[in-house]
């Protein structure tokens, strides 16, 4: 099956039930020792009703979004993120990603020349495709909501290479100035 993608583009939404071993084990993970992420009696002598998700947890978990949909050929570049509602267990979050920009990476000195509308939307993840010998980059905002409200935004930059199952969309120009699938 063929996939293009284009500006607008939504992404599917996945849902992460969010469990005490997860909170746990990605605070372990990422050698977050602060009490609020393992021990409940602490967090609650905190003012919080229950331990809560780290950012470095979300962080990753922004980038299995991507890497997810985009499959084992996506490379993560870069992901920036901001934290809102706590992630508690016994939640659900839900990612979801809109393709906000695209643009063809014009020269060997890796200058940029945008393709489509930049959104405003809070996060963002940045794919480059490669085309013939010129990468396109794809902006995706993305947004991450659990049962109090929102919980993520933030940037993510991903590299995925193009294969013939996953070509770019048709309104790209291709590096010899015709449209690519012509």
């Amino acid at each position: 099956m063929t996939q293009a993608y284009g500006v607008g583009d939504e992404l599917p939404p996945l849902d992460i039930p969010v469990t005490r071993t997860l909170i746990v084990a990605g605070a372990i993970a990422s050698r977050d020792y602060q009490d609020v992420h393992h021990d409940a009696d602490l967090a609650k002598e905190k003012g919080s009703p229950d331990i809560f998700m780290n950012i470095l947890t979300t962080n990753g978990l922004v980038g299995r979004y991507i890497t997810d949909h985009f499959g084992p050929a996506a490379v993560l570049r870069k992901v920036a993120i901001r934290l809102g509602a706590p992630n508690y267990p016994g939640d659900v979050l839900r990612l979801t990603g809109r393709i906000t920009e695209l643009a063809e990476l014009a020269g060997p000195d890796g200058s940029i020349g945008p393709v489509g509308p930049v959104g405003e939307d809070p996060v963002r993840a940045t794919i480059a495709v490669p085309v013939g010998e010129r990468p396109v980059r794809a902006t995706i905002a993305v947004t991450g909501d659990n049962g109090i409200g929102r919980h993520v935004t933030g940037t993510v930059t991903v590299m995925l290479p193009v294969t013939e199952d996953i070509p770019v969309t048709e309104d790209l120009p291709a590096p010899s100035g015709e449209r690519a699938g012509a």
